[in-house]
């Protein structure tokens, strides 16, 4: 490890050198199943041909271009989002945090254009969306916000999943232009709510009621991984503003802030803008991917691999204590043990496979979309031994 890079990663003792499929191979040809796919990014697997395919013929023309530009290819990738979503119109930027801050600035000028002189959002507790100051301001996480105050105003927290609290913001204040919404909360746990679809619904009632803008934060549940194209699409609603990064471009960096209604007319020339963001390479990849997930059926295969490796999880730990609960939404996979499990991550690299904790007691896994039966059952066949012994000696 090179001493001038900065701390800001705990990375663990593993450098790899290629990858195909779900497998990851280090320096010394130890290969790893890797059930955490770039968190949730490498969603067609590692060396996947449509995707090389895509890059190395897009590489060979051109790479970049300015958006002072049209772009073929950007104007491809939006009008096949806004198909896939039902939406509008689309901004383009490189990552989870931009295309959230896009959306807050989005919020906040069109509360502006209402008159609204201190507009502000609500989100909510456990919320994770991003590191920028004001991604990090509307973030529920105290232990990634310290240190970095003051903090950005115009957020109001309330619970997840707790249509009332909602509701009595909305009797009190009038200052508020949007609520801020994962629909699944990766980084917090994976937090489904109980209800999705009556949750999301509730949501976009209250919303219409009071003229606020719907925006779910689609970062790391969309293109996919749910078994939907996005996990709004398991509900009957359309948001006025959908976030999108991680999967969009299976590795190669590309955000999206999609827009619906009025919502897609707010921004202006000049209001908001990206050097990088929407270049002829990154949507190259997206298209590549998206194409993918559609013809190899993938999402239908999210849903499917991502509820049997519960299942087995369900029957395999229904008898141990210590584990409190075990939930999916296709293949965003939590399991919430009653302490903190951080050494799991050593102990499953050890083993071979690559998993990630969130939260500090829930073990995350966001396996790849091609992941298969065989693969999955060999997920499961390393991690119950391991989670079992963690008890066991946590208990002594």
């Amino acid at each position: 490890m090179s001493q001038h890079l900065m701390n800001t990663y705990n990375r663990q003792p593993v450098t790899f050198a290629r990858g195909e499929g779900v497998w990851l191979w280090d320096q010394h040809g130890k290969r790893y199943l890797d059930a955490l796919s770039g968190v949730a990014v490498n969603g067609l697997g590692h060396a996947h041909p449509k995707l090389l395919a895509a890059i190395n013929a897009q590489a060979a023309r051109m790479i970049h271009v300015s958006n002072i530009y049209q772009i073929a290819e950007q104007a491809a990738l939006a009008d096949k989002l806004c198909a896939v979503a039902g939406m509008d119109k689309v901004f383009f930027c490189n990552s989870g945090c931009e295309a959230n801050e896009a959306a807050i600035k989005l919020a906040r000028l069109y509360g502006h254009q209402r008159g609204i002189e201190n507009p502000e959002i609500i989100v909510m507790e456990r919320a994770f969306h991003g590191r920028t100051m004001a991604t990090l301001s509307a973030t529920g996480n105290r232990k990634a916000q310290a240190g970095f105050e003051p903090l950005v105003s115009g957020f109001v927290r309330v619970p997840f999943d707790d249509l009332d609290a909602v509701e009595q913001i909305a009797a009190h204040n009038k200052n508020v232009v949007a609520v801020l919404v994962e629909p699944v909360q990766g980084e917090g746990g994976i937090n489904i709510p109980h209800d999705v679809a009556a949750y999301l619904q509730g949501l976009r009632r209250i919303c219409d009621r009071h003229g606020w803008l719907l925006m779910v934060d689609e970062v790391q549940s969309g293109i996919g991984r749910t078994g939907t194209w996005f996990a709004f699409q398991h509900t009957a609603i359309v948001p006025d503003v959908m976030t999108l990064a991680k999967g969009l471009g299976s590795g190669v960096p590309i955000g999206a802030c999609v827009a619906h209604g009025a919502a897609a007319d707010v921004f202006s020339y000049g209001k908001h803008g990206s050097t990088f963001g929407g270049n002829p390479l990154a949507c190259a990849a997206a298209l590549a991917t998206l194409d993918a997930i559609a013809e190899d059926k993938l999402r239908e295969n999210a849903q499917q691999q991502g509820d049997w490796i519960r299942e087995q999880f369900l029957q395999a730990f229904k008898d141990v204590p210590g584990v409190l609960k075990v939930r999916n939404a296709g293949l965003m996979i939590g399991i919430e043990l009653d302490r903190p499990c951080g050494e799991l991550v050593a102990q499953a690299l050890e083993a071979g496979a690559l998993i990630n904790v969130t939260a500090d007691s829930v073990v995350r896994l966001l396996p790849s979309l091609i992941i298969q039966r065989a693969e999955a059952a060999q997920l499961v066949a390393i991690l119950v031994p391991l989670i079992k012994q963690f008890l066991t000696v946590g208990a002594k």
